[in-house]
């Protein structure tokens, strides 16, 4: 499983439900965003984790082309403080594919770490339990999301869930 899959098939079936999307979007913005967000869980659920759609501006929520391609959060193991790879590899393969980015430690507190990649169109926020995209998906931040989800969450293609134990 990757990222590319992932967001694919979330925005397959937000597309498949854009009618109902776009008249609970005129009754009620908020009816809209809940049940956008019940599409992207079953998605989510398809997958073993926990995914949710991110509108950061209010107006954001009637741009309809950009669901599920930018502001998303995959939560895949609630419970894990420590990625299962060492961070500086993760940062490593970050400038790799961004080139002359900020890269940096994150949420270092109570035994947890992070890294967070600020891009020139939003941030990355790669924690041990979630990875949260700030901003619209591209070439790049595919290629690092997948690479992330492959090794970092350690989750293959074709399988469902992390393969790791879940750790504390």
């Amino acid at each position: 499983m990757s990222f590319s899959d992932i967001t694919q098939d979330l925005q397959n079936e937000l597309h498949s439900n854009m009618p109902q999307i776009r008249f609970l979007l005129k009754k009620s913005p908020a009816l809209a965003f809940t049940t956008i967000n019940e599409i992207a869980a079953k998605i989510g659920k398809k997958y073993n984790l926990l995914l949710s759609i991110n509108f950061p501006e209010r107006k954001k929520i009637e741009d309809f082309e950009s669901y599920g391609t930018e502001n998303i959060g995959m939560v895949i193991d609630r419970f894990r403080k420590t990625f299962p790879i060492q961070r500086e590899l993760i940062k490593s393969r970050a400038s790799e594919i961004f080139g002359d980015v900020q890269i940096q430690d994150a949420y270092m507190y109570e035994g947890k770490e992070g890294v967070r990649v600020v891009l020139d169109s939003g941030r990355l926020d790669v924690l041990p339990a979630s990875l949260h995209v700030w901003g619209k998906f591209d070439r790049k931040v595919i290629e690092f999301c997948d690479w992330l989800l492959a090794n970092c969450y350690q989750l293959k293609p074709g399988v469902k869930g992390a393969e790791s134990e879940v750790s504390s």
